[in-house]
């Protein structure tokens, strides 16, 4: 008996809340007529939305709604006049898709959505029933000539604005390509051990070193020190752009590779030169004597 004592009181407070314009309830079709549906949403008074309340859509008919169903919807006065209070469906299902726009935006969700439209400078695709916009700019890492290629097609993308003040979404497939490329540069840098001799190409030279394209889009510096064993005032004393090199990975730290020539002339192995041996004949003794150097000269 307490515990049903309990929720009645639960209950009695709950339809006593103060309810605002702007609020998102949840409630219950209790009855649906051809201009409008009634609402139980644990209030002292009913709620009610009339049709074009429900959608935006021409097509959208009150057939589509049945007793029972639930529904989200926001307050648009606490009192219509009639007693009631007025709702709207399609405010909470905007105001919803808004805070769930704003919830990807900084989470970085990778979205799945639809190119719907072509518009000046962009493309039109929609997120949440909220039209979204993605510039021209922002739909490759490469230039886009014509966008049209891109109508009916399904890309990943990230919303990177969200402003519901003024209507404005924006999303990104550059922003996710760009970080999926860094996120496979990281993963190939971090498998090259140092010690490892790689081969490359001067890509750039600076007045501290030289930078050294290893391929697969991964890039090192030769410091201006580990260039080669004599000292030099600049890289291009010993170098050039597109030159071919053979260079150590020193060390890689924070996504950055340094590299060194000096360490593999450091570590090249000292040639030794043998002297040819000398064939004497039985008759003779080979001698290195001054009296043997000036033989055969004829003094007057």
């Amino acid at each position: 008996m307490c515990e049903t004592m309990a929720d009645f009181e639960k209950e009695l407070e709950a339809s006593l809340r103060p309810i605002n314009e702007g609020d998102i309830v949840e409630g219950v079709i209790t009855i649906v007529d051809e201009d409008a549906a009634y609402v139980d949403f644990n209030y002292h008074v009913q709620g009610i939305v009339k049709r074009s309340d429900f959608s935006d859509d021409p097509s959208f008919s009150m057939y589509n709604i049945k007793t029972g169903d639930e529904i989200k919807a926001e307050v648009l006065s606490p009192d219509d006049g009639k007693g009631n209070v007025a709702l709207s469906v399609k405010n909470a299902t905007r105001s919803l898709a808004w805070a769930a726009c704003q919830q990807y935006l900084e989470k970085g969700t990778v979205l799945e959505v639809k190119i719907g439209g072509i518009v000046n400078k962009g493309v039109i695709a929609y997120v949440e029933g909220l039209r979204g916009f993605i510039p021209a700019s922002q739909l490759s890492l490469g230039y886009v000539e014509d966008t049209n290629e891109f109508l009916g097609k399904t890309v990943e993308a990230k919303v990177i604005t969200v402003d519901e003040a003024k209507s404005r979404l924006v999303l990104s497939v550059r922003q996710l390509l760009q970080e999926r490329r860094e996120e496979e540069r990281a993963r190939k840098v971090n498998a090259i051990a140092a010690g490892t001799i790689l081969e490359g190409k001067v890509e750039s030279l600076m007045p501290y070193g030289a930078f050294v394209d290893l391929g697969d889009g991964i890039s090192g510096l030769v410091h201006i020190s580990q260039i080669a064993q004599k000292r030099i005032s600049s890289p291009g004393e010993v170098l050039k752009v597109g030159q071919d090199v053979k260079v150590k990975v020193l060390k890689v730290e924070e996504g950055k590779i340094s590299l060194s020539m000096k360490a593999l002339e450091e570590e090249a192995p000292v040639v030794e030169i043998e002297e040819p041996e000398l064939s004497y004949k039985d008759e003779g003794e080979a001698s290195t004597g001054l009296g043997a150097l000036l033989a055969g000269f004829k003094f007057d």
